[in-house]
């Protein structure tokens, strides 16, 4: 049985189709459901088969590390393509048929995987359309405290979640809102927002909750911890390395660099050399949350 769903993540609304036994593995979007037909998704996935075209120029392929997904972004007349392996050299195990603007795509998966393949679809997709509307699907973790939200930035390995963990050590009042992938939203009254995600990479932390930003890291692991503020143009290159989004279409990367610049100007950013220890923790705190 074909049934469709209704999902509500940052603000933005979409829909998937699929079988009903697909859904049965999907708990991380349970906390994003709305009960009602969105008026203006912004995008409506549909898990099925494709036709595949016969012409397609290669644009991107995204190997960065041998144990993340492997993505091919191919450019067609009208639409894009879009392969996904689970690891840099396994073989492909779904593909995306998107429309120009990504409003509409088709998911076929191509074995066992449809929990990996309907989660990085939508996560493309999700980055993709909400792109030119202010907002940024962020690489990083973000920890709460205050009534604020502080994200931290780094490659994969650098230990953003060690990090987040050292703050609920150090303070009692802080807790995690999402691990791997949260939302961050440049408001047109010029607020700069943090959303948590069903997108929590190892963490299962899937939290529907939106919180003021109040400081960006970029973490490195050092001998010894030191703290200094960025200026704009390191702190846009940090930005746009741990944001989603395909950078080689103008129109994307023109977006982009209007949400960073707008917000580096309104929060700012650190880099934080550390060691793997609350004093790390602190340190930043004391620094970022004033």
């Amino acid at each position: 049985m074909v049934e469709s769903r209704n999902y509500c993540v940052a603000g933005f609304d979409f829909i998937l189709t699929a079988d009903s036994d697909c859904f049965a593995s999907l708990l991380n979007y349970r906390p994003f459901e709305k009960h009602t037909v969105p008026i203006n998704p912004i995008f409506h996935v549909t898990v099925g088969k494709i036709d595949m075209p016969g012409e397609q120029q290669l644009m991107f392929t995204d190997t960065s590390d041998d144990d993340m997904p492997r993505i091919e972004v191919y450019r067609l007349d009208q639409d894009w393509l879009i392969q996904m392996a689970m690891f840099k050299d396994s073989p492909i195990c779904s593909k995306i048929r998107a429309s120009k603007d990504f409003s509409r795509a088709t998911l076929q998966v191509d074995n066992d995987s449809s929990k990996f393949a309907i989660d990085n679809a939508i996560m493309l997709l999700f980055a993709f359309t909400t792109t030119p509307l202010g907002a940024l699907e962020m690489h990083a973790s973000v920890a709460l405290k205050d009534g604020k939200g502080f994200l931290f930035l780094g490659k994969s390995g650098t230990g953003k979640s060690t990090h987040s963990r050292l703050w609920m050590e150090a303070f009692a009042d802080a807790r995690l809102l999402n691990d791997d992938n949260p939302v961050l939203r440049l408001l047109p009254n010029d607020e700069v927002r943090v959303y948590g995600s069903p997108w929590s990479g190892k963490t299962p932390c899937y939290i529907n909750q939106n919180i003021p930003v109040g400081g960006i890291v970029k973490l490195k692991q050092a001998p010894q911890n030191s703290i200094q503020l960025l200026r704009l143009p390191e702190a846009y290159a940090y930005m746009l390395a741990s944001c989603s989004g395909l950078k080689m279409v103008p129109e994307m990367m023109d977006a982009l660099y209007k949400t960073i610049a707008g917000i580096i100007q309104i929060i700012p950013v650190h880099a934080l050399d550390c060691l793997p220890n609350t004093d790390a923790a602190r340190l930043c705190e004391h620094t970022v949350n004033r």
